[in-house]
């Protein structure tokens, strides 16, 4: 199996770096599965898991981004968002707390109120962060 360099990247510097066998990412167009050698491209991210499979298919690293891009070239891929995080880094704690406070924010405000779809964002957010904190890490054998 051949691998290719992905960099995960955030302002705050890069939280991810290392060669994998494939990124699986969610597009707005929908999953992706990204593989070396892929084509060239640019596409905006969801909220939303990735996945990062070594060449050693018992090794998968996940990573909580919270949207941004992912650009891919013949021998690169490099993920840009306004936040992310490693499984690993994850305060459990303080995730728990943004969710507990973004639902009391929605309670508050109708759909169509100012602050609405910002609340809503930070509870997928919350919630990303606590689904990916809990992946027990182990690789369901086929």
């Amino acid at each position: 199996m051949s691998t290719v360099h992905t960099d995960i990247v955030t302002p705050a510097g890069k939280v991810y770096e290392g060669d994998v066998h494939m990124v699986c990412v969610r597009a707005t167009s929908g999953e992706m599965g990204v593989l070396p050698h892929h084509i060239p491209i640019v596409a905006p991210l969801e909220i939303a898991l990735v996945h990062l499979k070594h060449e050693d298919e018992n090794h998968i690293d996940y990573a909580a981004v919270h949207g941004g891009f992912i650009q891919v070239s013949r021998d690169k891929i490099t993920i840009l968002s306004e936040a992310a995080e490693m499984k690993d880094q994850i305060d459990v704690k303080r995730a728990e707390k943004a969710r507990d406070d973004a639902q009391a924010q929605l309670a508050t405000l109708h759909a169509t109120s100012e602050g609405y779809a910002e609340a809503l964002r930070k509870l997928k957010r919350s919630e990303l962060r606590l689904s990916t904190a809990a992946i027990d890490g182990s690789v369901p054998e086929a």
